[in-house]
């Protein structure tokens, strides 16, 4: 772009522009106050040359400007040391560049990372002053350079990340690099905490009270263990209170004379050994009940018996973590000062070296320059124009626009765009968001006025425009410094209708520019550009008003926070809450009411939130809501201090729900205005505590990673965080998974190409298909790995024979493992679907969602045995999906038994079922099963707006567990779904599934009462939380689902759940959406019947084992 910025468009003064500077040297110079704020810090620097007498280092001790830069001193430091002609053959040779800067504190070397730090904010002065040092110590080191094995450990962790996080070359400042030297710091401070043996060991605990339909299943608060040691094994009696400890004295009581037999040496007792799972990597350890351990609980819950193996602790030493090159850098790093000390009020200005944000209060401009685009798009009689929006969150702040004009591969404009807010009152999170939109031809105007409206759409002229291109600026950087002068942004493009947009509505939020520098549009712009750092000071202390509410208020107050968090609120109620802010801080379900009413664009209203944040301890003290702290982290709020407290709330979580909302958590990070947040600290701090929770960062991350470029880098250095501190045990596992994952990606593309055009799979290609899976298994696949979905399962070599293609258009692979764990009991093999061209991200987003109701239910002691298989994605449209023992599809049965017809016949699917079960006591646990699994599936599939299925998107195990799969397909297509249309129903109730239940037509029975029953309770269940499943839903749409964000969409769960209506009235329209199903069943019927007749086979060889 060639830039033409006009001359007198340039010289219109800006605050402290160089002009301005001559006029202000005249001003007063010390006042009392400054020689305050001005303080001079003695400071002895110890120098990176010797002396040559001594061989000691030469040290030079200097009186620093409190005010000073970093930079600044560094060079005041090499000035003095030029002066004296200390050693020249190094000082004239390099710049102060050359040299970082290193100071001690409690034994660790701390790094003084960032230049434009004004000094007396830095750590090590609060830290010399505390210590009531006069003179404190720096060293300069010259800057070390990484050794051989520190890079290919990097290029090592790379790979495993999916991503060069060394690589700079698309940032327009240091914030990447930045973030990676910060996080090293929360993760020394975990490292040091980490119990090794604990982690070592990860048991799996749940913070959830027994629920009472386990605890009926066990007699009299007894639990029968058996405890295996070489080929012997002893059954013991243990209360479900014990810890693992007693129930190894137990163990160890009962088997006093025959240790013998178990192989136990005389010489041992029970602190030496520890009880595992037998055939997973799952300890029952700690000091927990065993009541409390998730694989008793899954035993007691499908009546199976608990097998535990006696063995010795694994080593801690395996999960060693390789040491850091760095020091640790400066706590503060990147924390501007306050006011007072940065003001330029009564300050000498030769003395000035950093100015503050709330000094400036010109109105903040942007200059567009033009826009640029290597190869215009396919219809070129367009005319385009820049919308120019500041935002805070999703609040706009303000807005401005240019003229239209045509569209050509070069735009210049070259005009300013003046905004209304002034600079002053910029928040940081606020980001500059450019969009180019086009409108037709026949429409052209020279404004630049601003427009109301949301992205691209201009209600004044009424002429169809559309976004084409977008990018966000942050305005205050990182480290809270104002951005200043030109910037050339690479600008995302809209997908088009055809391409994948499953997450727009996030991306368009991202700060990222587009990497491929090559093929993008381009938009150069200038900002004001100043003589000095502008920094946005640190909050100040200031008034504390209370306003009592009259009596007459607290009722329309009360209304606003019952309200759930997609209820908008008015302009009248947002004044109410902001006039009450005292008031409202004592409750803390009115925060994200409140925090939605502060007007962000105006620094006093900052100010007053954040003092109001700061004094309030009620949200601290205040019983856990995890709806509640999610929503504080959803797109809408991007205040640092805001999203902070969030975190400060989900510290308390257990790791078994860190775990239920890692999914969503991992989601929110896309949220964060910067790369370092307090909730990319909580991910990486609870990843470092427990493998398990590790195991998932990974793969949410990698995923993301691999998929989404918007935010890859952000993702990356959090990967790249973790796994600095995971250990080399993980490390190991994850690159075993990696490789595995690629290789059967490339086996999966080799078949894709072969078998293209044909719709059904060959024998010749299944023959190709186990050709080249012997190869890899002989040629080093790796001899075992971690299941991506289940990381307490290894999976050892492939049985070759029972791998097969599926007959769907993506040719998924159906791949049998055996079981690598040498003391496993089960002789089934682990069964994987493994699909490359489907993006599972969403299928995992519903499946989450299903545990998370799951354990709503487990709260009230409902157990509607739902399955929510493993899902995992493992790459760009790569994933693994588990398959489930012993169950077929609906659709399958239906089939097997009368061809195309079977649809019609309504005693099909009971049959099956009495032919799977080997008696009529087996046969009734079965149906009841179903009951509950059908009433669970019916519930869960309503509310969230995908209940409309096909027969073969529905599978039934042998023991009458019903169960959906395949929900991304649907979510593809969620706006044909969502919302009850005509030949739509509200969920899969057929006339084969009241047949099951005894009843058919409108009469009723046992099972069906039982059923409407379970609905109504699980329904009503999940109303009592309603605020986390709207903001779970919302969030779901915002981060995965293709243009769902409208009203309408998000309104849907809202009348799914009959929000803000009465309970009587809740249970009468759940009882009506069974009704209407019961009627309607038969076309659900007929539709299933005609997509077996059309021989869509898509599914029904799909899940054929």
């Amino acid at each position: 772009i060639e830039l033409q910025v006009s001359d007198e468009e340039e010289s219109q003064p800006v605050v402290l522009r160089e002009e301005n500077r001559r006029r202000r040297r005249k001003m007063k110079a010390f006042t009392s106050t400054f020689s305050v704020a001005m303080d001079q810090i003695a400071i002895e620097f110890v120098l990176p040359t010797t002396t040559k007498s001594s061989r000691s280092p030469d040290t030079l001790l200097l009186e620093v400007a409190g005010n000073w830069t970093v930079e600044q001193v560094k060079a005041q430091v090499w000035l003095r040391v030029v002066a004296t002609n200390l050693c020249p053959e190094f000082y004239q040779k390099y710049s102060p560049d050359h040299c970082i800067l290193l100071y001690q504190k409690k034994g660790n070397w701390c790094e003084i990372y960032d230049k434009h730090q004004v000094f007396q904010t830095l750590d090590c002065i609060r830290y010399w002053k505390a210590l009531k040092k006069d003179v404190g110590k720096i060293h300069l080191t010259c800057r070390p350079q990484p050794s051989e094995e520190s890079t290919q450990y990097q290029r090592y962790l790379n790979y495993l990340i999916g991503y060069d996080v060394t690589d700079v070359s698309n940032v327009h400042d240091d914030e990447l690099e930045f973030t990676r030297r910060k996080l090293l710091t929360p993760r020394k401070i975990e490292l040091a905490d980490r119990d090794p043996k604990l982690y070592s060991m990860d048991p799996w605990i749940t913070s959830k009270h027994l629920p009472e339909y386990l605890l009926t299943k066990v007699t009299n608060s007894h639990i029968l263990l058996v405890i295996h040691r070489n080929k012997a094994s002893q059954t013991i009696k243990v209360s479900i209170d014990d810890t693992p400890v007693q129930v190894l004295q137990t163990f160890f009581t009962k088997i006093s004379n025959k240790r013998a037999l178990l192989g136990v040496p005389e010489d041992v007792c029970e602190a030496d050994y520890v009880l595992r799972v037998c055939g997973r990597e799952e300890y029952i350890y700690g000091n927990h009940p065993v009541r409390d351990f998730h694989w008793v609980r899954q035993c007691l819950k499908n009546g199976e018996e608990i097998h535990l193996v006696l063995e010795s602790a694994p080593n801690p030493g395996q999960d060693l973590v390789q040491k850091e090159d760095w020091a640790q850098v400066d706590d503060c790093t990147g924390v501007a000062g306050t006011h007072e000390q940065l003001t330029i009020d009564e300050k000498d200005h030769e003395r000035v070296f950093t100015i503050s944000l709330w000094d400036c209060h010109r109105k903040f401009r942007v200059k567009v320059l033009g826009i640029d685009i290597p190869a215009l798009p396919r219809n070129p009689e367009l005319i385009v124009y820049v919308e120019a929006s500041i935002f805070h969150g999703q609040q706009l702040l303000a807005q401005e626009r240019t003229s239209s004009k045509a569209f050509t591969e070069e735009v210049l404009w070259n005009t300013w765009l003046e905004f209304n807010i002034r600079i002053r009152d910029l928040p940081k999170g606020a980001r500059l968001s450019l969009q180019i939109s086009k409108g037709t031809s026949s429409y052209q105007d020279n404004g630049g006025s601003p427009v109301g409206g949301g992205s691209g759409s201009h209600d004044c002229n009424k002429t169809k425009s559309r976004l084409l291109y977008y990018v966000n600026l942050l305005l205050v950087d990182h480290r809270s410094l104002l951005r200043q002068g030109e910037f050339i942004l690479h600008m995302w493009k809209m997908p088009e209708k055809t391409e994948d947009n499953s997450s727009v509505n996030a991306d368009k939020l991202t700060s990222a520019t587009n990497p491929d520098k090559a093929s993008s549009m381009a938009v150069a712009i200038l900002l004001d550009k100043y003589c000095y750092p502008v920094a946005l000071p640190k909050s100040r202390e200031g008034e504390r008003g209370q306003r009592e509410m009259p009596n007459h208020l607290r009722k329309q107050f009360e209304a606003i926070v019952e309200t759930d968090p997609l209820h908008p609120l008015s302009q009248e109620d947002k004044e109410l809450l902001w006039h009450f802010r005292e008031e409202c801080m004592r409750h803390p379900r009115a925060y994200p009411k409140l925090l939605g009413s502060v007007r962000w664009g105006r620094q006093e209203a900052v100010l007053a939130t954040h003092r109001l944040l700061e004094r309030s301890s009620v949200w601290d003290r205040s019983v856990l809501d995890v709806g509640l702290a999610m929503q504080l982290l959803d797109c809408h709020y991007s205040d640092a201090h805001v999203r902070s407290m969030a975190v400060r709330k989900l510290e308390t979580l257990g790791d078994d729900d860190v775990l239920r909302y890692l999914l969503q958590l991992v989601q929110a990070v896309k949220f964060e205005p910067y790369h370092d947040s307090a909730l990319a600290r909580f991910l990486l701090k609870r990843a470092l505590r427990s493998k398990r929770i590790g195991h998932f960062l990974f793969w949410f991350l990698r995923s993301e990673i691999a998929q989404s470029m918007h935010y890859q880098q952000r993702y990356a250095v959090l990967l790249e965080a973790y796994l600095r501190g995971c250990g080399e045990d993980m490390l190991q596992d994850f690159r075993r998974q990696v490789e595995m994952t690629e290789a059967l990606q490339k086996v999966t593309r080799e078949i894709k190409a072969m078998s293209a055009e044909k719709y059904d799979v060959s024998a010749q290609v299944v023959f190709q298909l186990r050709q080249k899976l012997e190869n890899l298994q002989t040629s080093g696949l790796p001899e075992s790995f971690r299941v991506p979905y289940d990381p307490g399962l290894r999976a050892g070599a492939l049985v070759i024979e029972q791998c097969k293609v599926m007959a769907s258009k993506k040719r998924p692979l159906w791949l049998q493992f055996k079981r690598a764990d040498p003391t496993t009991l089960s002789s089934d093999t682990i069964g994987v679907i493994f699909k490359d061209g489907d993006d599972l991200r969403q299928d995992m987003l519903i499946l989450q969602i299903l545990l998370i109701m799951e354990s709503i239910w487990e709260e009230e002691s409902l157990d509607l045995s739902l399955l929510p298989y493993g899902c995992i994605s493992t790459g760009n449209k790569i994933g693994m999906i588990e398959i489930v023992k012993d169950a077929t599809t609906i659709a399958n049965i239906q089939q097997s038994v009368v061809g195309s017809t079977g649809a019609f016949k309504d005693e099909i699917l009971n049959q099956w079922l009495r032919d799977k079960c080997v008696s009529e006591e087996k046969f009734q646990q079965a149906v009841e099963r179903f009951v509950f699994s059908c009433g669970g599936y019916c519930v869960a599939t309503y509310v969230l707006g995908v209940g409309d299925r096909h027969n073969d998107n529905i599978m039934i195990t042998e023991s009458g567990n019903l169960f959906h799969i395949d929900f991304g397909h649907i979510l593809g297509n969620y706006k044909s779904f969502l919302g009850i249309s005509k030949e739509r129903v509200p969920f899969v109730l057929t006339p084969d599934f009241l047949y099951v239940m005894g009843t058919s037509g409108k009469k009723s029975s046992p099972h069906f009462q039982k059923f409407q029953d379970v609905c109504v309770r699980a329904y009503l269940a999940l109303r009592h939380h309603t605020n986390l499943l709207v903001i779970l839903f919302s969030m779901m749409l915002m981060t995965g689902m293709p243009q769902l964000t409208s009203k309408e969409d998000i309104e849907y769960i809202r009348e799914a759940l009959t929000v803000g209506r009465p309970e009587e009235e809740a249970q009468r329209h759940l009882l009506d959406q069974i009704e209407i199903c019961r009627d309607k069943g038969w076309t659900v019927q007929f539709n299933w019947f005609l997509h077996l007749v059309l021989g869509i086979k898509q599914g029904v060889d799909k899940r054929s084992a």
